[in-house]
């Protein structure tokens, strides 16, 4: 009976030891999965920098049923503001859906981009401080999804890799549940990034 009681012991530890193995195996591939289903990358390209509203809303992705778009338009648009503030005012004003910008959001574009429109331009694939942030054509960019971007409901934060920064850079939107459409909620990649080499005294 001794050892019969030890190999059944020994059988029930195996057997347990297992379950727990596979349960711990399982939470490990659910979370990799969710991970994988809310962490990845969209490329867009562009034809044009749209230069007025009009141009905007003929780009496929101003259909803006995705803030990947969304985000990748805005980009677009800013690219605009150094030929034509005015236009690009009245874009972002159409991005932002039922809220136009305000004021302040208008004289935090004009201080982050009125002495350094490359700023815009170096979100676009190709554009280097090597080349003074000139993007290559057709004009691409990639939006980035992270685990936490889509955390609250209605609302999405995405980011952008600037040629001239080592991190990406966010942009913040808003869901409209009643037509399912993104809009722009704030520009949040227009910080600093590394000089163009020519206005570089350092470089």
């Amino acid at each position: 009976m001794g050892l019969f009681d030890d190999l059944k012991r020994m059988a029930g530890s195996t057997v347990k030891r297992e379950a727990t193995n596979a349960i711990r195996n399982a939470a490990t591939d659910a979370k990799n999965a969710v991970g994988k289903g809310r962490n990845h990358t969209e490329t867009f390209t562009f034809p044009y920098i749209p230069q007025s509203l009009a141009e905007l809303q003929a780009l496929p992705e101003a259909s803006l049923d995705s803030a990947f778009k969304t985000t990748a338009l805005t980009l677009a648009v800013l690219c605009n503001y150094e030929y034509n503030p005015e236009a690009t005012f009245e874009m972002l004003d159409w991005l932002k859906g039922p809220a136009d910008l305000s004021p302040f959001e208008r004289q935090f574009i004009k201080e982050h981009l009125g002495s350094a429109t490359y700023k815009a331009r170096s979100y676009f694939h190709g554009a280097t401080p090597q080349n003074g942030y000139t993007p290559t054509s057709p004009y691409t960019i990639t939006v980035i999804e992270n685990p936490y971007s889509f955390d609250n409901e209605n609302w999405a934060t995405l980011y952008i890799q600037s040629g001239g920064a080592d991190n990406p850079r966010g942009m913040k939107l808003r869901q409209k549940p009643s037509t399912g459409q993104w809009f722009l909620n704030e520009i949040q990649c227009l910080s600093q990034i590394r000089l163009p080499v020519e206005e570089d005294p350092w470089a």
